[in-house]
């Protein structure tokens, strides 16, 4: 009830004028009786205060015109009532007019105050409402995601609470309407919008939109702008930095596989797998270019799971209209508009798909154009931003895993030169002391021991001296053989791997417990590689292990031979202390296999060896 009364009061526009003339009459009425009530107990000259309270009131209410007419009747009966002699209406008739006339004047001056101040708390509480209504304005235009989305909402609000019938805000200019007025809302005289509002409105609510609403849904607008501006910034700085992000992390596995030495067949596949998924294409590849014009696919990937791929290391034919062709003319990225006459890869994902747009990437190895990265992207009307740029990343991915394999290959093919050249001057070094020096030696101890039996019985001296002569020949003939059988084993070429391995378990100076599960003869460079790897760590373990025992097991199980030597040692060897495992760990790696080395402090050494065999 309180706060009905409060808005009654406070409201713009003013209550109706037969209410303000009986609200009039019912204060003058209530005054003079009031006044008859004080009149027995206050002198009457002070009476005149009780009748401008009706005059406060309506003129408060009703204007200052209202309130100099209810003033003028308040003084009449005032006169009439109260001023003697009464029943009379004496002020022209005697010098009582005088207090009248004060009365009159200051019952005006109140009228005016009240009429001022109603107008001043009025423009006061519009004020306050402005403001509540510019902070919800505020609210919605801030904090809402799209500006434009919000502007029919607040446009609604501003019309309640300004009560217009309609009220609308636009972005930019409008056309005009005769029944509409349009207030333009600017920025430094830049224009940024408009208000429109109901044509014909009074001149005080044109003037309040202008003064009081206008500045402010201004400021508010520049603010959502701005908020705005800045929201979308930041959500492509969000967007950019997961692409940073994600693209970052796809480099890195990539990176990581190029690192670990994987095969350039599986980084081909990975790095067409990350690079469609980081550019959002449809389709990639990566193929090679041939010295006889023709493009092998080295690997391909496809976001959907329609359609069988073409097959890696499938080979076509370079047509002049084809994006590889582009690429190997120009040697720099291009793109095409890709359709089912397209060569190659192209061609097949449009008639899968439908028309679309290629981007090709060329793959530089060593100053040679060595191949080209493809991605497709399905729809003629979809163009692709930046893609080259980004393509251009993971092709020196790919540039660096083809060195990396190229200088595999290389150093693995040198490591195999180095071996077998190693063994081929072995093998002929042992033939030429087997079928020379050693062949000599046994014919100058037979002669010896021919002329050993010639000498007469009389020289006893010359005949011992001669037989410790021969001895002494057999035995460095025995060392020379033991010499050969190092530099290479005749029974290993002669009985296979078994025999001589039993050899070198019977000439070894610690026990050893031998395994040989080997079915038949395994390829020659093999054989040597598990001869030289036993023969070498029983060496060590000889020199340096102090063990009591040691286990050889070699096996060939599969399409690979596996040999393993423990021993019960102090442990502690390592393939930086010393060059034989080195040896054996080039020699083995020569071959494409591995070798590892566990060996504990006090807990005895462990070295397996894995060799693929091949076709034997």
């Amino acid at each position: 009830m309180r706060a009905r009364l409060l808005s009654l009061l406070l409201r713009a526009g003013r209550p109706p004028l037969l209410w303000g003339i009986l609200t009039g009459a019912a204060c003058v009425a209530a005054e003079t009786f009031i006044a008859f009530a004080l009149a027995q107990v206050a002198p009457r000259n002070a009476l005149h205060a009780v009748y401008l309270l009706g005059v406060l009131v309506v003129a408060f209410l009703w204007g200052m015109r209202l309130g100099v007419i209810t003033a003028l009747a308040s003084a009449l009966v005032y006169d009439f009532f109260q001023v003697p002699p009464v029943h009379v209406v004496s002020i022209f008739s005697t010098w009582t007019w005088v207090p009248l006339v004060i009365f009159l004047v200051v019952a005006l001056l109140v009228s005016a105050a009240a009429a001022l101040m109603r107008t001043l708390v009025v423009e006061a509480e519009e004020r306050r409402r402005e403001a509540d209504l510019s902070a919800r304005t505020a609210r919605l235009l801030l904090r809402a995601e799209h500006l434009r989305a919000a502007l029919p909402v607040v446009a609604r609000r501003l019309a309640q609470g300004l009560g217009l019938p309609y009220l609308d805000i636009a972005l930019g200019p409008v056309g005009d309407d005769p029944r509409h007025r349009t207030l333009p809302l600017t920025d430094d005289g830049a224009r940024i919008g408009t208000l429109v509002v109901p044509a014909g409105l009074p001149a005080g609510m044109t003037r309040r939109l202008r003064e009081r609403v206008v500045p402010s849904l201004e400021a508010v607008l520049m603010a959502a702008r701005d908020r705005e501006a800045i929201s979308t910034a930041l959500a492509a700085s969000r967007d950019e930095l997961a692409r940073i992000a994600d693209e970052q992390a796809a480099l890195r596995r990539v990176a990581t596989s190029v690192a670990r030495g994987v095969s350039p067949t599986e980084i081909f596949g990975a790095v067409a797998r990350e690079m469609g998924l980081i550019v959002k294409a449809d389709h990639t590849a990566i193929e090679r270019y041939e010295p006889d014009r023709t493009v092998v696919l080295m690997s391909s990937w496809s976001a959907s799971s329609g359609g069988s791929p073409s097959p890696v290391g499938s080979r076509r034919r370079l047509r002049e209209e084809g994006l590889s062709a582009l690429v190997l003319r120009t040697g720099q990225p291009g793109r095409i508009a890709a359709d089912e006459s397209t060569a190659g890869e192209l061609g097949r994902w449009a008639r899968d798909e439908e028309n679309g747009i290629a981007v090709g990437s060329p793959i530089a190895v060593g100053g040679r154009l060595w191949g080209v990265m493809i991605a497709f992207f399905r729809g003629l009307e979809r163009q692709p931003e930046g893609v080259e740029e980004r393509m251009r990343v993971f092709t020196e991915l790919v540039v660096t895993a083809i060195s990396n394999a190229q200088a595999r290959d290389e150093l693995a093919a040198s490591r195999a030169r180095v071996v077998a050249t190693s063994d081929e001057t072995r093998h002929r070094i042992e033939r030429d002391l087997h079928d020379g020096a050693q062949q000599r030696l046994v014919s100058l101890g037979l002669e010896l021991r021919t002329a050993e039996t010639a000498v007469p019985p009389g020289l006893p001296e010359l005949k011992e001296q001669l037989s410790h002569t021969a001895e002494g020949l057999m035995l460095v003939l025995e060392d020379l053989r033991e010499l050969s059988r190092g530099i290479h084993p005749a029974i290993l070429s002669k009985g296979g791997l078994g025999p001589a391995l039993k050899m070198l378990a019977r000439r070894s100076a610690v026990p050893v417990e031998l395994d040989v599960r080997v079915d038949g003869r395994l390829p020659e460079r093999v054989e040597v590689a598990v001869y030289y790897i036993v023969s070498e760590s029983l060496t060590n373990v000889a020199k340096h292990a102090r063990a009591s025992t040691v286990r050889v097991k070699v096996d060939t199980a599969g399409d690979a031979a596996t040999v393993a030597i423990r021993d019960d040692g102090v442990g502690g060897a390592s393939p930086g202390k010393g060059s034989g495992l080195i040896g054996l760990i080039d020699r083995v790696q020569a071959l494409d296999g591995t070798i590892e080395v566990a060996s504990p402090p006090g807990r005895g050494t462990t070295v397996t060896a894995v060799i693929p065999v091949g076709n034997r």
